[in-house]
């Protein structure tokens, strides 16, 4: 199918035999293009569209122009068993939606999801020659619609992808909230078979600088061939195309609003780095969850949380309009985990209700410790608990997490300060920090 061509173009690569994912060569002139054929979602009708050897996608319009083709696609036929029926891949890809499976409406500018998973697979046919693929379009939204009830369907559908014998799964989803999602999942799943891969992209795939197939490509890598067996995230190592980085799942951020490499470790360092280009695999540390035997599933969440993202001035009060419909909290306090004095009698009301509150902080960087001034120790009086250096956003999924499971205060209390999935990093080093340009 030659998705988004019309005319005497289109005719023109029929009688070619031209299909979209192919190898072609154009020549115009003294110009020698060579590339993989990619749909077309330009308004015109002579409008060839190809992705270089580089990564980059152009433009060409064809008059009367020289096309051939060098190869036709690398699509791995879908193995037979005996009685008939397609085997299970060696790769699962679940869609949810995103970037990463998103294309530009060309006469808006906006992105808007509307790539299947086999889409994406024609954009990057070599992705083939790695691993057989098994692909599934679970959701397509964009991530700012992911909900809790979302999370238990991705993990049961990637439980099930490991269970039929998937060596792993990748899921392509919306950046904005893939932390949150990734995180749920690393909570939900205590032993598993092989690695779950949340893979995104910071520009759609038929931008000129995407970067949905080298993530693509890395992550479908990684899910086959690593070592370990938790989930991460896997983006951009930099902003050039050299390699990607698998990120801890609860100690993942996005940085940055649109850089290539948005995604960063928070005061840790990433589990592996992915040479793309020679399909090496890079360890960074050792200290990683191996494959397992068997998987392990409990993806239950409660939604009566609170994220309080404190401010100078901010009134307490508030608090009483909320405290009937949540079971707990998660601050992110100034500096080392504080708020204004006035909150005490408010958390101390609360937490005598049963209403778990933790704090963390909005510095990101290094851990809180309400020990140090009199305001953090008034706070943790008042029942509110540190916790560390655990992102606000992997405590709240966490929290959601815990009191799907209890609902005793003190239980939650020890759940939240146990290191379940990595969330804790006990040792801090000068290397976790970064440093700014300072020329």
């Amino acid at each position: 199918m030659l998705e988004g061509y019309r005319g005497k173009l289109a005719s023109l690569l029929v009688s070619k035999g031209i299909d979209i994912g192919d190898k072609i060569r154009v020549r115009k002139g003294n110009l020698e293009v060579e590339g993989i054929l990619f749909p077309s979602f330009s308004k015109y009708d002579d409008i060839l569209v190809i992705k270089m050897d580089n990564g980059y996608n152009i433009g060409l319009k064809i008059d009367g122009d020289e096309i051939y083709l060098v190869c036709k696609k690398s699509v791995a036929e879908n193995k037979e068993t005996k009685g008939g029926e397609k085997s299970r891949g060696e790769v699962k890809i679940i869609s949810t939606g995103g970037t990463i499976v998103s294309k530009i409406e060309y006469e808006t500018g906006a992105v808007k999801p509307a790539l299947t998973t086999e889409d994406i697979l024609e954009y990057l046919p070599q992705i083939r020659e790695i691993a057989d693929i098994d692909a599934e379009v679970l959701f397509s939204i964009l991530s700012e619609n992911m909900k809790p009830e979302y999370w238990t369907k991705i993990a049961e559908e990637t439980k099930r992808a490991l269970d039929e014998g998937s060596k792993g799964v990748v899921i392509a989803h919306g950046t904005d909230t893939m932390t949150y999602t990734a995180s749920a999942l690393a909570f939900s799943f205590s032993q598993m078979t092989g690695p779950v891969i949340m893979v995104g992209s910071q520009r759609s795939s038929d931008r000129p600088s995407s970067d949905s197939p080298i993530n693509l490509y890395s992550s479908v890598l990684l899910a086959k061939k690593s070592p370990f067996a938790e989930v991460s995230v896997l983006m951009h190592g930099e902003s050039s195309d050299t390699y990607t980085l698998a990120h801890r799942a609860v100690k993942t951020r996005k940085m940055h609003t649109s850089r290539r490499d948005a995604f960063q470790s928070i005061n840790d360092i990433p589990l592996a780095k992915v040479k793309w280009k020679n399909n090496e695999i890079v360890m960074m540390r050792n200290d990683f969850r191996p494959r397992g035997n068997h998987n392990t599933l409990d993806s239950k969440f409660d939604t009566r949380v609170f994220l309080l993202y404190y401010y100078p001035g901010m009134d307490p009060s508030f608090l009483e309009t909320i405290r009937d419909k949540v079971k707990g909290i998660i601050i992110a306090g100034t500096g080392l985990g504080h708020t204004s004095e006035e909150f005490e009698p408010y958390f101390r009301s609360m937490t005598k209700d049963g209403i778990f509150i933790g704090m963390t902080s909005q510095c990101l960087f290094g851990r809180v410790n309400m020990n140090v001034y009199t305001t953090g120790r008034k706070l943790q009086n008042a029942g509110v608990v540190p916790l560390g250096d655990l992102l606000p956003e992997t405590a709240l999924v966490k929290l959601m997490w815990i009191l799907a499971h209890t609902n005793d205060v003190e239980e939650v209390r020890k759940m939240m300060l146990k290191n379940l999935a990595g969330e804790f990093n006990f040792r801090h080093s000068e290397q976790l920090f970064p440093r700014w340009y300072h020329e």
